[in-house]
């Protein structure tokens, strides 16, 4: 007893417990709410992928096929299953092979953490930043008002203006993600749109309405996508393509910004004005002009511009430094005859360096806003896509491992009828098998899971790679059909003004004749561009066993 007159019980707890009995779980209601938590679709999911994986670990047997590609086969498995459903947030998805191919066998803890860091990555980081610097001084809404002022036409044009809401974007793109130009044109051309009247069912003039309203938002979704293509840093799908053609071929040299560029560029003209003609055919009435003059009117744009007021200095220089950026971007690598800017450091820099030096002068150079207020500052930053850099350092791991495991060999078996296709037929049938994956899988990860097969397959052809890799990572971007094809797609559907079925109607010729173009291009521009005429040197496949 103490002096207290209570028991000392070494074992009572410190404070008093209080419980309001009618809160008392007993022990199996705790276990029976325990398994209802559990008992969802998404913990289905997410035991779906290890339990792929076991499944191609004991009962896959190929020909031929190794421990290690096995085991690769199966850890794709887990991945792309954890990537599709999204049971698990897609960033952590993409760090996953940063324990499961130590685990597996398959490459060492620090081979696989450097494909999360090379020069394509810090290409991305680079631009995204001065991207969001563009964005953070509205530098992205004063061109396309500017643009749309010149291509308004008085009176309104309906297909003039259109062509310039098309042009605007796609240039966007050129040098924004595809997602982050979505996200930035589609509230400047929905802005043009709410100067129209509601557009219910009725009257003819609605219909008009409504039909320019779906031109208008499909405009920037297809717009969004044939912009990104003219440039490495417009998609995620140019940088795995570059990725994989350094991490295989590292004696070849890179695919530069500007050896793209002049392939891709005509590419991406020569589907811009298809799709306009497709959206004018299909949705511009031959009376839109007279019911659309008096809601879209020049003064109103002028106004908004006005209203923006005049550039100031640090609206100069992020322009300045993007501009800056695309020269040295372009001057890098010019010809054999006349070198780049880059010979003078002996080949030692890349896209990258220029991309996260210009970027590191946002942080230099005062805004002449606030004493001591730089153009950018780390705070502004917090919007990075890092999800975006976590997926591409995924992407290039797996086709190292791909690689490295010999699967490549494997798979590319089930590609062989390829081998009997007359050379005329190769490109469009890649670029066909593509542009059908990609409308079931992200852009990013059709790219990762083809492009390994196609280098496999081309060495077996006798044939350069670059004529398969260039049409499969080109298909894997015509995800033209489906609303979750792209998150730029996405963007657009969920404005409410496009339905399915306009996506099938735009998207299916714009991706037939793509396919055209690309097979065109391919053996013509693409042999001067890339050299694919000259003979090439594999590597020796590391096939572990």
């Amino acid at each position: 007893m103490s002096g207290t007159g209570t028991v000392d019980d070494p074992k009572a707890p410190l404070l008093p417990v209080v419980q309001d009995p009618g809160e008392a779980r007993t022990t199996s209601e705790e276990s029976s709410s325990i398994i209802r938590s559990l008992a969802t679709p998404n913990t289905a999911c997410v035991l779906l992928g290890p339990l792929l994986c076991a499944v191609v670990c004991l009962c896959v047997r190929f020909d031929g096929m190794g421990t290690a590609s096995r085991n690769m086969l199966a850890v794709m498995a887990w991945i792309f299953t954890w990537w599709m459903t999204e049971a698990v947030p897609m960033p952590v998805t993409s760090m996953s092979p940063l324990f499961l191919f130590p685990l597996f066998g398959i490459a060492g803890a620090d081979d696989v953490a450097k494909s999360y860091m090379d020069d394509v990555i810090a290409l991305v980081l680079g631009s995204f930043i001065l991207a969001l610097a563009v964005e953070h001084y509205n530098i992205h809404k004063r061109l396309a008002l500017n643009i749309t002022l010149i291509f308004c036409g008085e009176p309104v044009n309906p297909p003039l203006l259109l062509f310039g809401i098309c042009t605007t974007t796609a240039f966007v793109s050129m040098w924004m993600h595809n997602v982050a130009t979505a996200m930035l044109m589609m509230p400047v051309a929905t802005g043009i749109l709410q100067r129209l009247p509601s557009t219910s069912q009725g009257t003819g003039r609605c219909k008009t309405i409504d039909n320019f309203c779906r031109a208008v938002v499909l405009g920037v979704i297809y717009s969004t996508a044939v912009g990104g293509i003219s440039t490495l840093t417009g998609t995620g799908v140019n940088l795995i393509l570059v990725g994989m053609w350094k991490s295989y071929f590292p004696e070849a040299g890179p695919i530069s910004f500007s050896t793209w560029f002049f392939f891709a560029f005509p590419l991406a003209l020569l589907l811009l004005f298809p799709l306009w003609g497709i959206l004018c055919c299909f949705y511009i009435e031959r009376d839109s002009a007279r019911v659309l003059k008096n809601y879209l009117e020049k003064a109103h744009i002028k106004r908004e511009l006005n209203s923006l007021g005049k550039m100031s200095f640090a609206e100069k220089m992020v322009l300045s430094i993007f501009s800056v950026l695309i020269l040295l971007w372009m001057t890098r690598n010019l010809t054999d005859d006349i070198p780049g800017w880059g010979a003078l450091f002996k080949g030692r820099v890349g896209d990258g360096t220029a991309s996260v030096l210009m970027a590191t002068f946002l942080f230099i150079i005062p805004n002449k806003r606030r004493k001591g207020e730089k153009l950018m500052d780390w705070g502004k930053c917090s919007k990075l896509p890092w999800k975006i850099v976590l997926l591409l350092g995924a992407g290039f791991a797996i086709a190292d491992g791909v690689r490295s495991s010999g699967l490549a060999i494997v798979l590319s078996r089930g590609l062989d009828f390829l081998q009997s296709a007359p050379f005329w037929g190769i490109v469009p049938m890649v670029c066909l098998i593509a542009s059908i994956i990609t409308e079931f899988t992200s852009n990013n990860s059709t790219t990762t899971l083809l492009i390994p097969l196609l280098i496999q397959l081309a060495q077996t052809m006798h044939v350069h790679p670059l004529l398969l890799m260039v049409p499969g990572a080109i298909g894997a971007q015509f995800s033209y059909l489906l609303p979750t094809g792209t998150p730029s797609n996405i963007v657009g559907f969920t404005t409410g003004h496009i339905e399915m079925k306009d996506m099938f109607k735009t998207g299916l010729p714009l991706k037939v004749f793509g396919i055209i173009v690309v097979s065109f291009l391919m053996p013509t521009l693409g042999r001067v561009v890339f050299r694919t005429n000259r003979p090439m040197v594999y590597p020796q496949m590391n096939w572990q066993g």
